[in-house]
């Protein structure tokens, strides 16, 4: 079984452009990560592409995913992206077009701590996944997802909380993703435990 360490194992074909990590981070056959982030012990599946992502800690992210899809200009006359790679067709020298890429990149996705991205699924610019969420498979997510909420379809939309108000406000105070490895080892066993309980031994410690 392979071990995880505090750099990141790229599998066989990932890539890495622009793009750094964290602690205990896996990428991934095939994957295409660019102008992103991904935090502790996040991890992809095969064949995802990211662009301009900001990925936190403990992220469970599955195959086929893209994050941040970049968009084409809708307001031009064409399309194409010869406008803005123009030296590609040889219609001018640059390279390519300075303002377009820089807008494009600051449209950044964010995904939360200890979420979920499920296989197939789409999270377009722009977009944020909470702490705690939950992206169905194949759903492409166009709007934001609250923390500890299901989001599933085409668009898609919120079909549950994961836990009540209470118990998701607890966990996202206590917000046991940003403990060290350390605590987190001795912890182990309690995140086997119920979340109410978790939150019944932990509560009053982070207060």
């Amino acid at each position: 079984m392979k071990r995880l360490s505090r750099e990141p194992l790229l599998l066989e074909g990932a890539s890495l452009d622009n793009s750094s990590t964290g602690e205990y981070v896996e990428i991934g056959e095939y994957s295409v990560i660019e102008n992103s982030y991904l935090g502790d012990f996040s991890y992809c599946g095969r064949l995802c592409m990211m662009q301009n992502a900001r990925i936190a800690k403990f992220a469970n992210i599955a195959a086929s995913v893209r994050l941040g899809p970049t968009m084409h200009p809708f307001d031009r006359p064409t399309l194409h992206h010869f406008t803005y790679r123009p030296a590609m067709f040889g219609f001018r020298e640059e390279e390519r077009e300075s303002d377009f890429f820089r807008e494009r990149e600051s449209r950044l996705c964010h995904v939360g701590n200890d979420t979920w991205i499920g296989h197939g699924a789409i999270v377009m610019p722009g977009v944020t996944i909470g702490d705690g969420a939950v992206v169905g498979s194949a759903s492409v997510v166009t709007r934001d997802v609250p923390p500890f909420a299901i989001a599933v379809g085409v668009p898609s939309r919120v079909a549950r909380q994961r836990f009540g108000d209470e118990l998701a406000a607890d966990l996202a105070q206590i917000a046991w993703w940003d403990w060290d490895y350390d605590t987190i080892k001795e912890r182990f066993d309690d995140f086997r435990l119920a979340p109410e309980d978790f939150v019944a031994k932990y509560r009053e410690a982070k207060a």
